[in-house]
């Protein structure tokens, strides 16, 4: 090949491999940097040429969806690991079950919301939920015991559940403001730090305590204690006070064997039949009535402040409207309402409802506080 031959051969193939390569001009409002490629169309593409392998990753993907969930409910139930396994919440439902009156749209609403509250929170944080059937019904052949079934269902709850150590009786109109918050964190991991065992800090019912060694002489030290023990481990019992004394809208109580002694001395059908006139709030004012009489008691009760584990909304206690320690405060974020007496000239539904919204709108999330609705 002479020189001429040679230089148009290789200025041929030079020409081609100039065009072949990316083009760029200064002066190009959108420079040419080769082809571009399309996300959807290199995903196509690797779902035609790849049908087995786009199937496993799909799979995987369903799979970490479904299974996520049920493996977070294990960590935290278990007994090494989240602890969620030690808590049941019994929720009273079907308040009545419609023996006394037909129950309406709002009712069911009602009970509906407050049950999924109830089921979201134990499913996030490994509870065991006991939901019992309220219904008005002869506990024994001589008498009707309505409102007193909490006691017996308790003592049945502890039997289904033997390794349970801490029950959490939550009346129906209750709602669970900040789903968040796990019980162990808000209360049980600094027990002593949130309960008080002398009534006297908050004493609306003027109970006299502690009892004194002149009239009651044959008292051990601890039941004279104004705080029993002062151990943590010796709670067995933790109840709110509201303006009218204890309140069993929201309560706990240990398994232990001082508890069995008192659900059955509390459940007592003697105790009952001689006193059941007299005691307007029957099983609560029961369990005052006990308290004050049995010193026994004393030593293992411990009280929690109300807006701990019991807010009121506006319309309860009306006796002390401006009352800071009841009353549910946004501000502070409040872990649970109880709607008390909301059957009583005030709408349930309404405020189930409302309470609902809020708490909806208070745990929303980073991405629904950016992209949400206002």
């Amino acid at each position: 090949m002479n020189g001429s031959s040679s230089k148009r051969f290789w200025g041929k193939h030079l020409r081609k491999l100039s065009t072949s390569l990316p083009s760029y001009s200064p002066f190009s409002s959108n420079p040419s940097h080769g082809p571009r490629s399309n996300p959807l169309s290199s995903l196509r593409a690797f779902v035609l040429n790849r049908p087995k392998a786009s199937f496993l990753l799909l799979l995987t993907i369903l799979l970490i969806t479904l299974i996520s969930p049920v493996l977070n409910h294990h960590y935290r139930s278990s007994r090494y690991l989240g602890g969620g396994h030690r808590f049941v919440i019994i929720l009273a439902a079907n308040k009545g079950g419609g023996v006394m009156e037909w129950k309406n749209g709002k009712q069911w609403a009602s009970e509906r919301e407050s049950v999924a509250n109830k089921k979201h929170y134990s499913n996030k944080w490994g509870y065991h939920l006991e939901i019992k059937d309220m219904s008005t019904k002869k506990r024994y052949a001589h008498e009707w015991r309505e409102s007193w079934e909490k006691v017996d269902i308790i003592k049945q709850t502890m039997r289904q559940y033997p390794k349970a150590e801490w029950f959490w009786w939550l009346d129906l109109h209750t709602y669970i403001m900040e789903p968040s918050i796990s019980l162990q964190s808000h209360i049980f991991d600094h027990l002593s730090k949130v309960t008080y065992r002398d009534i006297n800090i908050y004493n609306p019912l003027n109970i006299t305590h502690p009892l004194s060694k002149k009239t009651h002489p044959f008292l051990t030290d601890i039941e004279r204690s104004p705080v029993g023990d002062g151990k943590p481990e010796s709670i067995n019992l933790i109840v709110p006070q509201d303006c009218g004394g204890f309140n069993l809208g929201s309560f706990f109580i240990r398994r232990s064997e001082w508890s069995e002694r008192l659900l059955d001395i509390w459940w007592d059908p003697v105790g009952y039949e001689q006193k059941h006139m007299e005691w307007e709030h029957k099983e609560q004012d029961a369990l005052e009535y006990l308290y004050t009489n049995q010193p026994w008691i004393r030593a293992s009760t411990a009280f929690i402040p109300q807006r701990m584990i019991n807010s009121f909304p506006p319309g309860a206690c009306a006796e002390t409207p401006n009352d800071p320690r009841i009353f549910y405060s946004e501000r502070d974020r409040d872990f649970l309402v109880n709607m008390a007496g909301c059957e009583w000239g005030r709408d349930c539904w309404a405020e189930m409802a409302t309470y609902k919204k809020l708490s909806k709108k208070l745990n929303r999330s980073l991405w629904e506080r950016w992209f949400g609705k206002k």
